[in-house]
C-alpha cells in the first residue's frame, strides 16, 4: 500500500486575503470541523458543518471562518493571527492551521463536499 507524505506550507501574511478568497471559492459547502488547540486542550467549535468561507480582515487583524448551521451563518474568529499553514498530501489540501499571537491554533479540517440530497 502506498503512503502519501503530508507536507505543511506556510502562507505569507501578504497573501492571506487572496489565498482565503480562492480557498473559499473551491471549498464552499464542504463539511468542515473547526477545532481550537490551546491552554484548555483541544476544543471543537464546529463539527461537520458546511463551510461558507474563510476571510482575512484587511491588515490581517483577524480571520473569520463562516459556517452554516440550521440555515444560519455562524462565525468563528481568530484574533491577531500570527501564521497560516496548509497541510497538503499528494498535492491536495487537507487542513488549515491558523495560529494566533496568543499561541492558540485553530484547525480547519475537511473530508468531503456536502453530500447530495436524494
Amino acid at each position: 500500500m502506498a503512503t502519501r507524505d503530508i507536507t505543511t506550507r506556510e502562507i505569507p501574511p501578504d497573501s492571506w486575503i487572496a489565498f482565503f478568497d480562492e480557498f473559499s471559492r473551491r471549498h464552499r459547502g464542504w463539511l468542515v470541523d473547526v477545532e481550537v488547540l490551546g491552554s484548555l486542550g483541544a476544543q471543537f467549535e464546529a463539527e461537520q458543518l458546511p463551510l461558507q468561507g474563510i476571510s482575512a480582515g484587511h491588515g490581517n487583524k483577524d480571520i473569520s471562518i463562516s459556517l452554516e448551521t440550521s440555515g444560519k451563518i455562524v462565525e468563528h474568529f481568530v484574533a491577531h493571527p500570527a501564521s497560516v499553514r496548509v497541510e497538503e498530501s499528494g498535492g491536495a489540501e487537507g487542513a488549515i492551521q491558523i495560529e494566533s499571537a496568543a499561541g492558540e491554533t485553530t484547525l480547519v479540517s475537511y473530508r468531503s463536499a456536502v453530500p447530495e440530497k436524494p
